[in-house]
């Protein structure tokens, strides 16, 4: 199985950087009072269609030969990652096929269909999605491009914790949160090669702990009935993905849906930003005094700012 390294996290910035927004790294004193250290946020709330996945999408699609995207992308995905594939295929010229659940929400499924992708529907099953995308890419011929079980994806997500040590200089601790482990393999390959002692660090919720399970028994744990409100996060870690957790990530730990929800209204009130619950995984993990940040300088990645402004859990 072919593993992407630090040269390909550079080499995936170098396309990235030229569609995508460097997004900025906050600071808030009152919440670095509330939790006695110093946390810098790379705000990919602020990245194209509001999510890291944009990155990882956009290496994967622009590295990709001529020959390979005369027939267009695919994938299936309810929300971020088919909006950022869609999203990087039109600016490629080329057409996204992408495999949607029919319980998607309705301002995902209009973000995507605003990208001009093609977009089938399928029941909300894993079984369902996979033989659907199966069928639509023997159908059309599209080149798949897996959330995040995929060389360049991984590659393009590293590029955010690449940036945020490029602007913020050296950290104590890096933590991101995990669901697929897109992010997470993206930016342990980045932080272990620019700073070797700094500790890579995974939030988890613990309604959908199948990292944490994964990693503490070194053996792959599929995610079984996912139960949080971090929507992002539903997903069992990659294969690819697990095999860099293992190599790079120093811990996973797991949090309360009482201090997501906590983490995510303390971001809002105290920072002026939006930020969906599986970006406010990290920070819960500080609340909840699993991460051990007392007097050190820590790096967040904040995941996305995709949510249903209606349903807002306070």
């Amino acid at each position: 199985m072919n593993i992407p390294a630090f040269s390909d996290v550079e080499n995936a910035h170098q396309i990235v950087q030229k569609y995508a927004h460097r997004t900025p790294v906050l600071t808030s004193s009152s919440i670095n009072k509330i939790v006695g250290g110093e946390l810098y946020f790379k705000c990919e709330n602020f990245q194209k269609v509001g999510a890291f996945k944009f990155r990882g999408a956009c290496n994967a699609v622009f590295s990709l030969s001529e020959t390979d995207v005369q027939k267009g992308v695919a994938t299936h995905s309810s929300g971020n990652h088919a909006a950022a594939l869609a999203l990087a295929a039109k600016m490629r010229g080329i057409v996204a096929h992408i495999v949607m659940p029919e319980n998607s929400p309705e301002i995902k499924k209009k973000a995507v269909a605003g990208y001009g992708a093609k977009i089938t529907f399928c029941t909300p099953t894993l079984q369902a999605r996979e033989s659907t995308l199966a069928k639509v890419v023997a159908e059309t011929g599209a080149t798949e491009i897996h959330p995040y079980d995929n060389f360049n994806v991984i590659a393009g997500q590293g590029t955010a914790a690449k940036e945020l040590i490029e602007d913020a200089g050296d950290f104590d601790i890096i933590i991101a949160p995990v669901g697929g482990g897109g992010l997470l393999s993206g930016t342990a390959l980045s932080t272990k090669q620019l700073l070797p002692n700094c500790k890579v660090i995974a939030a988890e919720p613990a309604g959908a702990d199948d990292a944490f399970q994964s990693f503490h028994t070194k053996n792959w744990v599929p995610s079984e009935n996912p139960n949080t409100i971090a929507d992002g996060l539903l997903t069992s870690v990659g294969q690819r993905n697990f095999i860099i957790i293992l190599d790079k990530v120093d811990d996973v730990v797991t949090v309360t849906e009482e201090n997501i929800i906590a983490a995510m209204r303390m971001i809002w009130e105290r920072m002026k930003i939006i930020i969906e619950p599986s970006s406010a995984v990290p920070l819960a993990a500080i609340l909840e005094g699993n991460i051990d940040i007392q007097n050190k300088k820590v790096g967040i990645i904040l995941s996305g700012g995709n949510l249903d402004l209606g349903r807002l859990p306070f």
